[in-house]
């Protein structure tokens, strides 16, 4: 057993996932970190796990109430105690309107604003605070933090519980697939919340862009090089770290997969899913998605782009964007012919071709991750987020219809993603590293209608490839 199945047979615990569900309440009732944290979707994920190993209800309850009580209490403790600290330092000084919005509802509520706010999305995690900034007694806070816990820790649970203890019966789901979900889901949540809320922080105004120049300039010999970095505007610090943590992730992931000589268990899950998912609109709609994402495919949908960088005399921008393609599909190559990896099922058009990394996942998510990169420079940074969520949106269907056909593991999607991300930020840096003009107006309608007209082309003449 590879070390991430031991992981994954860890995980399943009841003490780990009491723990879990203990930490995930602590951090989303903490103080302004909860309002960073998708807790909802990490409780019912968490809680969901529970119910479907019939982990005594009281148990999962009592883990959500003491992580609330303890959230709840270190936040006050925080505002009554270090008041002027806390209102000076990231992410306050970042978004003083959360403690106005904060201080607006205690006023309106009083001492009941503790009991009232506990129930309230927008303002739960920095109510706390506020009543320790504003000297509410401890005795007073206490029963409000235990009362109002007391009824929002079976709420809290309950969904979830109540989804894992029937999703079997209801749903006839095939057994010992949840860890497969549960990576899947993860894996999403993960990606939106450092393409949202991280790709802000290490942005040129973000704490952790600023905290990382206060640290570098005051270190003599990595002083000059930021300096110079610095020189063309905001030193790329979103794909520097984009590469340390990409190229980091893929290098441990491909010695997992490597170790293990064969399918890891959550390929074996994630397989009688999908294979308990199948059925004949969904398997055609992941054969047009197979056809878009091969060399046809690719080529058809980034024509039209192409032809329109050589009519702007943006050579610069073309000779990023085929370093891309190009670069990625060089890397698959190497990559399936050194590490040799069998496909679940290899139909006779991929007669030959191996498994490691998924190329259609590592293609598809270099081209919509360097559009989103391109198109994100041209928005206000407060809506960036939206083209990354968006370009995960796209990218997620490409990956799994791999597995609905049958010719890629899970295992494969991750590794195809993760060397995309690693191009992306290498291609990035290259174009970053010294000041470009911007583009001109582009015709999206235009462009996007010729994409679209040959991409059907493609799908409707030519068989896959």
């Amino acid at each position: 057993m590879s070390f991430v199945d031991s992981l994954f047979a860890l995980s399943l615990s009841p003490s780990m996932l009491l723990l879990l569900v203990l930490l995930i309440s602590l951090v989303e009732s903490l103080a302004l970190v909860g309002l960073l944290v998708p807790g909802v979707v990490l409780i019912t994920a968490a809680a969901s796990v529970a119910g479907h190993q019939a982990l005594d209800l009281p148990w999962l309850v009592g883990a959500a109430l003491i992580g609330a009580i303890l959230g709840d209490g270190i936040s006050y403790k925080l505002g009554y105690h270090h008041r002027g600290q806390v209102i000076s330092r990231w992410p306050l000084v970042m978004h003083p309107e959360w403690l106005e919005r904060g201080t607006r509802f205690f006023e309106r509520y009083g001492i009941y604003s503790v009991f009232i706010g506990r129930f309230v999305g927008p303002v739960r995690p920095i109510i706390p605070l506020i009543a320790g900034m504003m000297r509410m007694p401890p005795r007073t806070f206490l029963w409000a933090n235990v009362t109002s816990a007391t009824l929002w820790a079976p709420a809290y649970v309950l969904p979830g519980y109540l989804l894992g203890h029937t999703w079997q019966q209801h749903l006839n789901l095939p057994p010992n697939v949840e860890m497969a979900v549960i990576m899947m889901a993860t894996s999403l949540v993960i990606l939106a919340i450092v393409f949202s809320w991280g790709r802000e922080q290490v942005g040129r105004h973000g704490w952790l862009y600023l905290l990382v120049a206060r640290t570098i300039r005051r270190i003599p010999f990595m002083r000059r090089p930021w300096l110079a970095m610095s020189q063309s505007g905001e030193v790329p610090l979103a794909s520097l770290l984009l590469l340390v943590i990409s190229l980091a992730s893929v290098s441990a992931w491909t010695l997992l997969v490597i170790q293990q000589h064969g399918p890891l268990l959550m390929d074996l899950q994630a397989q009688r899913l999908f294979n308990w998912l199948g059925n004949a609109p969904l398997m055609a709609v992941s054969h047009v998605l197979a056809k878009i994402g091969d060399q046809l495919g690719i080529a058809a949908l980034l024509l039209p782009w192409g032809l329109w960088f050589l009519a702007s005399k943006r050579l610069d921008a073309l000779y990023h964007w085929g370093a891309a393609v190009g670069g990625i599909a060089l890397l698959n190559t190497l990559g399936k012919a050194i590490f040799g990896r069998e496909r679940p099922d290899t139909p006779d058009y991929l007669t030959g071709s191996l498994s490691y990394p998924s190329a259609h996942t590592s293609v598809t998510v270099v081209v919509l991750g360097l559009g989103a990169a391109f198109l994100a420079n041209g928005l206000p940074r407060k809506r960036r987020f939206w083209i990354y969520w968006l370009a995960i949106a796209l990218a997620t269907p490409m990956a799994l219809s791999r597995l609905v056909i049958g010719v890629h593991w899970l295992s494969d999607l991750i590794g195809g993603a993760l060397l995309g991300l690693v191009v992306c930020a290498l291609v990035q840096l290259n174009w970053q590293r010294r000041y470009r003009p911007p583009l001109p107006p582009c015709p999206w309608v235009l462009l996007t209608t010729a994409s679209l007209a040959l991409v059907s082309m493609r799908i409707a003449l030519l068989p896959p490839v």
